[in-house]
């Protein structure tokens, strides 16, 4: 029975899924009103016993570490952001609604980000991975190469890609000697400041209308355990978090070179943002087709290569060593990475359960991936959800791991949400069509 619906002309379903002819890569996606889901969302964060409810978890959250953590730096920042969040939680309560989630959130800001983390800096105290980013600078710069070459104990090990020393350039262009270089080489201050600052661009480019800076929502992201505790005494993982979502944005927006180039860099800073290349480069071509895919994937790999080749032709053992095998549990030394997660637990059995771990891995890695393929994202809540699942599934699996790495798909969930205004898969193109038809 032949279908009724209106037909669209070819030339009709190009402008309404890419965009204006003329106009390339000025991101064809229509920027949709925030969807019902989204506004009753909004209706239920705004309420003060939401808001005080979340400060009390939070404060609970914060409190737990001098209780049950044996790490000085994590002891010290619940001491002092447990009472932040309760002061954060009575001003919801207290103060007038028009100011009370402002003052809230700079409350939680202070306490829990600026004031730990400024302690922590001039004392030079922070997690062992802070010292790896920063000497890996100094080593890249006098040998050409961010790896030691005969690590012996666990510091000695540099899990990360090249770009990541790109964090401790500073403490080697400045040194520590007095106290605004000892904050202003230290490399949290830069993972932060990526973070934020890849954050707003993909905020700019979701935001379905023209509104002022997310600086109330980034500022409860940032204050948040999720990401404060991170930020204060360690931060590495910030930098991908948000060169991810901002590469997912670009994307959907059809930004070829500037999508090309922001996956570039995370697959150069951890090998565990590999998956947002198949992600973005699969979207892409479902939104603006084939040529501009090609063209992203092409710019990503290219520059990818030139980073991480020069220095793995001639530092290849080190390279596997301590990127590849290290992080898998299979080097010389052990990971401190311990979380009891499903993929540790089983790689502790010994090698059996390590192989078992592998094997929940692979099997996981290719259930994402053929749905993937079998349902490429049209949009960046998709795109972002999609590799969040995949993350998720690696971090679970693996045999070695940390809570903290779960940071990555919580903020991947979180943020395209808000900054788009919807919480839905809705496919943009779709319906685009439907308003052409």
């Amino acid at each position: 029975m032949a279908s009724t619906r209106p037909q669209l002309r070819e030339d009709q379903a190009t402008c309404a899924v890419h965009g204006p002819p003329g106009r390339p890569g000025s991101g064809g996606v229509p920027r949709q009103r925030g969807d019902s889901g989204g506004a009753a969302a909004a209706r239920w964060a705004a309420n003060p016993l939401v808001q005080a409810l979340g400060c009390l978890v939070a404060a609970g959250w914060a409190e737990a570490f001098p209780l049950v953590s044996d790490l000085r730096n994590q002891v010290f920042w619940g001491t002092v952001a447990a009472p932040a969040y309760l002061l954060a939680g009575i001003f919801c309560l207290a103060l007038p609604s028009r100011i009370a989630p402002r003052a809230a959130a700079l409350t939680a800001a202070l306490g829990a980000v600026l004031v730990p983390l400024v302690v922590l800096a001039l004392e030079g105290r922070h997690q062992s991975e802070v010292m790896v980013v920063e000497r890996s600078a100094r080593l890249l710069l006098d040998t050409g190469s961010p790896y030691l070459p005969d690590p012996a104990v666990v510091t000695d090990y540099n899990p990360y890609l090249p770009a990541m020393a790109l964090f401790g350039l500073p403490r080697a262009a400045i040194g520590d000697d007095g106290p605004l270089a000892q904050v202003l080489g230290d490399a949290r201050i830069w993972f932060a400041l990526a973070f934020l600052a890849c954050l707003l661009a993909g905020w700019r480019l979701l935001r379905p209308s023209l509104e002022r800076a997310p600086i109330l929502p980034l500022t409860v992201l940032t204050a948040s355990p999720l990401i404060a505790l991170a930020l204060v005494v360690g931060g590495v993982d910030l930098p991908l978090i948000g060169v991810c979502c901002l590469a997912m944005a670009l994307s959907v927006r059809g930004r070829t070179v500037g999508a090309g180039l922001v996956l570039a860099l995370a697959c150069t800073l951890k090998w565990t943002a590999w998956p947002a290349l198949p992600v973005a480069l699969l979207m892409i071509w479902r939104l603006y087709g084939r040529g501009r895919a090609v063209r992203t994937g092409v710019i990503a790999v290219s520059v990818s290569l030139g980073v991480i080749l020069p220095v793995a032709v001639g530092h290849v053992r080190q390279l596997r060593e301590q990127v590849v095998r290290f992080p898998l549990g299979m080097g010389a030394v052990h990971t401190p990475a311990g979380s009891p997660l499903p993929g540790k637990v089983l790689a502790g059995l010994g090698p059996t359960g390590h192989t078992v771990s592998l094997t929940l891995l692979c099997l996981g890695a290719l259930a994402v991936a053929l749905w993937l393929l079998a349902h490429p994202p049209t949009s960046a809540i998709a795109a972002c959800d999609l590799l969040a699942v995949g993350l998720t599934v690696a971090f679970t699996f693996a045999p070695a791991g940390r809570f903290g790495y779960l940071a990555l798909p919580a903020v991947l969930v979180l943020w395209p949400r808000l900054a788009s205004h919807s919480w839905t898969w809705r496919q943009p193109e779709v319906r685009a069509l439907a308003l052409q038809a």
